[in-house]
């Protein structure tokens, strides 16, 4: 058994104005990783004050044995700390029993209370405003029960923001779900029509998929550098110009589109919230709405980055690929992000080792760079295939109109003109020449019909 508690002399004098948290894990063996919690405690804006783990089997009663939650206590009052964060997945029994060890007014958080915290914050439309919500109505239904019970005890009065609690509590928790999957399935309904919109627009659709802070919002915004999306506003006026790049979690929590900038193809690249190890399946669910973008494109950029250890990335990538398992359509192409913090030799040795989960990945710098453009070839040589179709039309308004309508809906390779007729040879989508070779019936028709 092993265990550690600490004050960092940096972060309690950093004279922040954020809530002080100081933050705890418990592991059943090993060492104790603290990096990802401190992360997501400053992406939620508390100030790190202070740390305690601890490695043993949990405590039924406290997740912690007992004489470390008296250890939590001394070091909460040390570092003057508002909050615990704990980064396990407490139960409300042991929610209450570690806060009735704390100082007065110092409030627990779990791993999962806390990202919901992030997401809330980050919620910027009704869609994601309405994901949030239904996370934290599933997150609470389970608990329901035994926050009434704590409740009747009136040990604690508004123990974790509990208020009052009946027994309606539980059926309004549901009647609320409802409506909200209700609402967000009617959203649904209008984004898979307009990706159906996009693709007859003869647009490929690429999703950026990953664990968080993975820089898949600096690929999008190097893919998309040169080309503004003001060129496509009147056909898709719904496009967002902008995707955050910060080193900070979950900075991109709805959805980001852009038009990217490739050689023959249209397309449109999304970018989206990033992946999280150790998430409850009620959480992604939560989110399925956003995820759709993933699942329903038609190639998937995997984004992990390479300057983690070995380890570390093989995790998040198979943690990846499990919430893309069962419902992704498209195919996956990994993507490694951040090679401009790799040592010489590095990259080989992390493609060798991670081959088994990453064949074949592009290595790349989003923030130099390096290897895009190879990147930009690989993704118009996995998306579907296209047809080549050759027309040959009279020449006349309705087949210049014809000509200018391949040309934005695909890749056009020879335009010619010999008297009174044009060749185009281009390809494009098989939906796109179907529809090009349907018109051109119609005018050839036209003057016989004329005719007659």
């Amino acid at each position: 058994m092993s265990d550690g508690a600490g004050v960092g002399a940096a972060d309690a004098d950093s004279g922040t104005d954020g809530r002080r948290a100081v933050v705890a894990k418990r592991v059943d063996s090993g060492a104790a990783d603290l990096s990802e919690i401190r992360q997501l405690a400053a992406a939620a804006g508390y100030d790190v004050v202070g740390e305690l783990t601890q490695t043993r089997t949990e405590d039924a009663a406290f997740m912690f044995g007992e004489g470390k939650v008296a250890e939590l206590r001394d070091l909460v009052r040390r570092a003057d700390a508002d909050a615990v964060i704990i980064d396990n997945d407490v139960g409300p029994y042991q929610t209450f029993n570690v806060g009735g060890k704390l100082p007065e007014g110092v409030e627990v958080v779990d791993r999962f209370t806390l990202i919901l915290e992030i997401f809330g914050q980050r919620a910027n439309t009704r869609k994601a405003q309405l994901q949030v919500e239904l996370a934290e109505l599933r997150y609470e239904l389970p608990r329901a029960e035994a926050k009434a019970s704590l409740a009747k005890r009136d040990e604690r009065p508004g123990f974790m923001g509990l208020g009052e609690y009946d027994e309606s509590v539980e059926r309004d928790i549901k009647r609320q779900i409802s409506e909200i999957r209700d609402e967000l399935a009617s959203i649904a309904e209008k984004e898979e029509a307009r990706r159906e919109q996009r693709r007859d627009s003869g647009f490929d659709l690429v999703a950026l998929a990953g664990y968080t802070n993975a820089g898949k919002s600096t690929l999008m915004r190097r893919l998309a550098d040169e080309l503004a999306v003001d060129e496509n506003a009147e056909r898709h006026r719904d496009l967002d110009t902008t995707a955050e790049s910060q080193d900070m979690l979950f900075t991109t929590l709805g959805t980001t589109t852009r038009r990217a900038e490739m050689e023959k193809r249209d397309v449109l690249l999304t970018d989206t919230v990033g992946f999280i190890a150790d998430l409850p399946h009620w959480l992604v669910e939560s989110f399925e709405s956003t995820l759709d973008s993933v699942y329903r494109a038609d190639l998937v950029l995997l984004v992990v980055d390479a300057s983690e250890p070995v380890e570390a990335m093989r995790e998040k990538l198979v943690t990846s690929h499990d919430t893309l398992y069962e419902r992704n359509e498209a195919p996956v192409v990994t993507v490694f992000n951040k090679i401009d913090r790799l040592e010489p030799g590095a990259l080989a040795d992390k493609r060798a080792a991670l081959s088994g989960v990453a064949p074949d990945p592009i290595a790349v710098s989003a923030k130099t760079g390096a290897g895009v453009a190879e990147l930009r070839d690989r993704v118009e040589d996995e998306l579907p295939d296209w047809e080549r179709e050759r027309l040959v039309l009279p020449v006349s308004d309705e087949a210049m109109s014809l000509v200018s309508w391949v040309h934005d809906h695909g890749y056009v390779a020879e335009e010619t003109y010999a008297g009174d007729q044009v060749t185009v040879d281009f390809e494009a989508k098989p939906s796109i020449v179907a529809r090009a070779r349907a018109k051109a019936a119609e005018m050839a028709a036209a003057p016989a019909e004329e005719s007659a």
